[in-house]
């Protein structure tokens, strides 16, 4: 395995005493990582040790002079699918049976990953995830390794590499310490329910368009009020399905 970042042993966490989130990332292209987990925010906060990342290379696991990962599927058809045998030697040496990170498995027909599943990964421990490659991934390894599948949108991509990625960055971003101000996150879409209000700043005048008046008058309670309208307008306009949820939980509070 290689790491990335200060403290990807562990010992950071041993010598405060705090939890720190670590994500173990299974792959055919461990050269992929960090990528752009590497800069900016989540690119200090790993050089200073708030999180840790390590990839695993799966090829490191085959038997064979080849290193093969993956045959053909079983009752015919295109493509390649990877080995339940290998995979499960990865897993397991990547987090034995007393690891209590989650299991991911970056998948098109998995759960759709939310805002809320990021609180949750966020708050945890870290989580082990595998990037899936070819036609996808032998489903015994999947029963018993018991991996959460996880789509991060309903599209086909080349591997889980880029769905890690971007999954990885929207839970990093959340660990206590990483954002400088985390009532900017509060605010942000799908905080709430809701998609953001539009955003505003110097100059006052561009190509003939102003900032709405009120965003200027320093009426706070105006503002706010502006914001949130704006965002329920929004939402109901460009994500009808998160408006019927945001009014259904309304309703739930009535």
């Amino acid at each position: 395995m290689s790491g990335f970042g200060p403290g990807h042993t562990g010992q950071s966490a041993e010598l405060t005493g705090v939890m720190t989130f670590k994500a173990t990332i299974l792959t055919l292209y461990p050269d992929m990582f960090p990528g752009p987990l590497g800069h900016s925010l989540s690119g200090r906060a790993l050089d200073k040790g708030l999180w840790q990342l390590e990839t695993s290379q799966i090829r490191d696991f085959a038997t064979d002079k080849h290193r093969s990962v993956d045959d053909t599927p079983a009752g015919g058809g295109a493509g390649m699918v990877l080995r339940a045998d290998i995979l499960a030697r990865a897993i397991d040496a990547a987090a034995p049976a007393e690891d209590p990170r989650p299991r991911l498995l970056m998948s098109p027909r998995g759960a759709p990953f939310t805002q809320d599943r990021a609180h949750e990964l966020a708050e945890g421990p870290g989580a082990v995830i595998v990037c899936g490659r070819f036609e996808g991934v032998d489903q015994r390894v999947i029963d018993a390794r018991g991996l959460e599948e996880v789509s991060v949108g309903d599209y086909i991509l080349s591997g889980g590499e880029i769905g890690a990625l971007t999954m990885l960055d929207a839970v990093v971003r959340l660990i206590p310490g990483v954002m400088g101000n985390m009532d900017s996150a509060e605010t942000e879409s799908f905080e709430g329910g809701l998609l953001e209000h539009p955003q505003y700043t110097r100059p006052a005048e561009f190509e003939g368009l102003t900032i709405p008046e009120v965003l200027t008058s320093g009426n706070h309670r105006k503002i706010h009020e502006w914001r949130m309208a704006e965002a329920e307008r929004l939402t109901r306009e460009r994500r009808p399905d998160l408006w019927d949820a945001y009014m259904a939980d309304e309703d739930d509070v009535d």
